[in-house]
This record gives C-alpha cells, structure tokens and sequence, in this order.
C-alpha cells in the first residue's frame, strides 16, 4: 500500500512540474516586459537600421498588447499598438507602416509569428524568438514594406 501511495506521489510531482514548466514556456512567447532594440547585434538591409526601437509587450486576456515605438532610419518616429489573441485572425493597426491589420499565432513555448496586410494582401511575417534564458528577444521579418522595399531583416532586442 505505502508503495502505491509512493508512486502516486511521485507521478502527480511529475505531472505538477511538467505542466508548470510547459505554462511557464507559454509565458515567455508572450515576452511581456519592456524590449529594446540592440542595434549593434542585428542585421539589416543598408539603409533601413532603425535608430531606435523599443517593444512593450502587455498580456491582454488570452492574447497580448503590443506597442511600438521606432525611429527609422529616415523619415518620422512611429508608434502604434495592437491587442492580438495568438489565433490567426486579423485585427485592426493603425500608424503600422507594414500593414492596416496584423494577426498573431503561438508556434511553440518560445515562437510567436505575426502577419501584417495591407488592403488584405500579406507584406510582411515577423517570427518573434525569445530566448531560453528570457533575455533576449529575436525578430525575424521577411516581406516587403507598404513601398513594395524589401524589409528582410534580423533584429535584436533586449529585455529591459
């Protein structure tokens, strides 16, 4: 009997840590927290390096707020921000320079992408990475920005 009662005790810890460390992974595709942009270890096209970027990332419901504030290379700062569940539907942004809406979807416990349109048709896919540790945060963008310019880049932010 006590050999039962053992082995249920050591199964529910199991399952206990487990489910812990799979809802803390969840956690941290979220990235919440404030995120700024290390300039020196990304990589973008010539030309189009932001001068500065910062990322806040607030959980909202079952999705996340997300506001932006960049001062691109050239032209006007921008700032927008977007509330997203991770279900793959559009919703509505307004000043994003890569889209009208975006849509945000959960890959694994540290992947989020993000598909921006414009009049319905897809620029650009930002594939969000954070890291093991919840340091650094990696933004992997393809497409093309409302100009048609190729905006393939790789950009580097740290937790603040």
């Amino acid at each position: 009997m006590m050999h039962a009662r053992m082995r249920q005790a050591v199964l529910f810890t199991a399952v206990a840590i487990t489910l812990a460390v799979a809802l803390g992974g969840t956690a941290f595709a979220q990235s919440p927290g404030t995120w700024k942009l290390n300039v020196a270890k990304s990589k973008y096209p010539q030309g189009q390096t932001p001068k500065s970027a910062t990322l806040v990332y607030e959980a909202a419901g079952a999705g996340i707020k997300v506001t932006v504030d960049q001062v691109p290379a050239d032209g006007p700062a921008v700032h927008y921000t977007f509330t997203a569940n991770f279900d793959g539907k559009d919703v509505p942004v307004a000043g994003n320079p890569f889209g009208d809406t975006a849509a945000r979807m959960r890959v694994n416990a540290t992947t989020t992408k993000t598909v921006n349109k414009k009049g319905g048709q897809i620029l650009s896919t930002f594939t969000l990475v954070t890291s093991a540790d919840g340091k650094a945060l990696t933004i992997t963008t393809a497409g093309k920005n409302a100009a048609g310019q190729a905006i393939d880049s790789v950009a580097v932010y740290d937790k603040q």
